[in-house]
């Protein structure tokens, strides 16, 4: 008797805390073939609405959290997406909560995507705390946590991991240079292979992402200072 509770324990408690991705309303799709998944801000991108997704439950892997939010707004001919907030019952919305939000769906034609040239996201590892020198000076990432910098014309950045056999990068301004995005690993991630979401380069503990699975992390890590 005791073994079969144990049991049922175990299993309710998988399907308890099992994230689910939800493709919960579709208002209409669009057939556009477009394999790139861009974060907007709705209120100034030209966008038209697709639909919704709900995210329930919590789970570190990224990469595979993102494949299923990607192929959910495939579904649909989503090619961007926003967040968006619950709203709170004392009034207002509530704080994000990593193991349950929403993303709005929409099509935005590719040319009234805003662009960021010479900007670079610098996201930091979802497991640990790292200490990053940029420019031979240290700063600390909280884990889940992302910076944005602007690369001025004329200087070169060299950003760090500090570590004897760690990475390096260097990085300057250049002429309609679009926005780049790398983050710092002290673990292996396996890239997609279909070419849709994921790593594209990886150089040591150094990882350029490919942005629309890094403006996926930048909507669920935290902006830091």
């Amino acid at each position: 008797m005791k073994k079969s509770v144990f049991l049922y324990v175990i299993l309710f408690s998988q399907v308890l805390f099992a994230q689910n991705v939800v493709l919960n309303k579709v208002s209409k799709t669009n057939s556009n073939s477009d394999r790139f998944l861009y974060k907007i801000n709705p209120e100034v991108v030209t966008s038209e609405y697709l639909g919704e997704i709900e995210v329930q439950g919590f789970s570190d892997d990224d990469v595979k959290v993102f494949g299923m939010i990607y192929k959910k707004a495939k579904e649909v001919g989503a090619n961007a997406f926003s967040y968006l907030p619950f709203e709170a019952v004392e009034g207002g919305m509530q704080k994000f909560d990593p193991a349950h939000y929403r993303l709005s769906l929409y099509y935005v034609a590719p040319d009234q995507f805003s662009k960021e040239d010479n900007i670079i996201y610098l996201i930091a590892s979802p497991f640990k705390k790292q200490t990053i020198a940029i420019n031979k000076a240290n700063r600390t990432f909280q884990p889940r946590t992302f910076t944005k910098m602007m690369l001025t014309p004329g200087e070169v950045y060299t950003v760090s991991t500090r570590k004897l056999l760690g990475s390096a990068i260097k990085l300057s301004a250049q002429e309609n240079q679009p926005v780049q995005f790398f983050q710092f690993s002290a673990f292996s991630m396996n890239s997609n292979t279909d070419g849709n979401a994921g790593i594209n380069l990886k150089s040591g503990d150094i990882t350029r992402l490919e942005q629309s699975y890094a403006q996926f992390l930048t909507t669920v890590y935290q902006y830091q200072e």
